[in-house]
């Protein structure tokens, strides 16, 4: 039997089956919500688990990224319920994605046009961020000098975080993950490279998993730790991260840290595909032993890979991203070994020609016609 379409008691909520549509941005809304085009684009690709929505900033000050839909209005959250009504009336599963991008963001783009925030005034160099080139031209360009956060501001980042999650779960999401991973905000706290502070919030690995402990434990206690999932990408170097001497104890520590705290998974993000960076042998193992609870893999995974890694029993469910984007029904695909349909990469993100293109056109699969 493959485990991958079997089902999956998920804290309590039923899964069809152990695939999950990975969080990916498209950058398709215009004005930073959700639209009938957004409610279509997750309605057909409900067959899968657990859908995770692409990262949704929890304030103005989170965004990275223009067209980005956000989480912490009212009228975001209005937005929302058409998207989460769509896929559970397929029998899908969402969670929403809250992002804060921390010091990958730009001026242009900053309530005010001020600095982003981070750690520290550390800058990201060699990567860009989507935002204003010039007043009405978008378009990539170098990440801001970011300022660092107060101590005051912290805890108000977490209350966003809240806040964000409330208005989710008010939308109809079955629960929400924080974007913990790929060089973002609590990334950027882990890593003793980019966090130099010398109060609570740095310095020790137990001073810097502070903030994102604090925010989980805030999230869990405003919605139900089952509710909340957290994904990280361990060893991961996009957006400018660097090696740091103590990497593997922070992950140990950080999976012992949340193996407590029922949490509804943790979902490990693998970069070796699209960077140069190793996850060190063994890593998956280690990780779950002192991580008792449910794990979710991402990154490069095919269906005979996902199969073998599900029989290990290292993982409970697999991430799928970039095939979802041209396979709206990948799961059917995969059930009935038929082809998978390539996707174009210059309609992965942007706003340019229709907002359809390369989002909501790909079709199902049809069986007949290929006979």
């Amino acid at each position: 039997m493959n485990q991958l379409f079997t089902s999956y008691d998920l804290s309590g909520i039923s899964l069809a089956n152990r695939v999950v549509m990975a969080p990916m941005t498209r950058t398709r809304t215009l004005e930073n919500n959700p639209d009938a085009l957004t409610a279509l684009y997750y309605a057909q690709r409900a067959s899968a688990g657990l859908i995770i929505t692409e990262g949704l900033p929890v304030s103005d000050e989170g965004r990275g990224y223009l067209y980005t839909p956000g989480i912490y209005s009212e009228t975001q959250g209005r937005g929302w319920r058409p998207v989460t009504d769509a896929v559970h009336a397929k029998g899908g599963k969402i969670f929403a994605q809250l992002w804060h991008v921390g010091r990958m963001s730009h001026v242009s783009i900053q309530p005010g046009n001020v600095a982003p925030v981070g750690p520290s005034a550390v800058a990201a160099e060699n990567t860009t961020v989507y935002a204003w080139i010039e007043p009405g031209k978008a378009g990539p360009v170098l990440p801001s000098v970011p300022r660092a956060l107060t101590v005051d501001e912290i805890a108000r980042v977490t209350a966003d975080f809240v806040h964000a999650a409330k208005v989710a779960i008010d939308a109809g999401f079955d629960g929400i993950e924080i974007m913990a991973a790929n060089g973002f905000l609590f990334d950027q706290f882990l890593s003793s490279a980019v966090n130099t502070r010398t109060d609570q919030y740095g310095g020790s690995i137990a001073n810097r998993q502070r903030f994102l402990l604090e925010t989980i434990d805030a999230l869990s206690a405003a919605i139900g730790s089952s509710k909340v999932g957290v994904r990280f990408s361990p060893y991961g170097r996009l957006y400018d991260m660097r090696a740091y001497a103590d990497e593997a104890q922070v992950w140990k520590s950080v999976a012992a840290e949340l193996s407590v705290r029922n949490l509804a998974y943790v979902h490990l993000n693998y970069q070796p595909t699209i960077t140069a960076a190793e996850v060190p042998e063994g890593f998956g193992a280690h990780f779950r032993k002192a991580y008792q609870g449910t794990l979710i893999g991402a990154g490069g995974f095919t269906q005979e890979l996902a199969r073998s890694e599900l029989e290990k029993g290292d993982l409970d469910l697999i991430a799928f991203g970039m095939p979802f984007i041209s396979n709206p029904d990948l799961v059917e695909r995969m059930q009935n070994s038929w082809p998978l349909a390539d996707s174009d990469r210059s309609t992965y993100y942007g706003v340019s020609g229709a907002l359809s293109q390369g989002y909501t056109d790909y079709p199902v699969y049809n069986a007949a016609s290929s006979r």
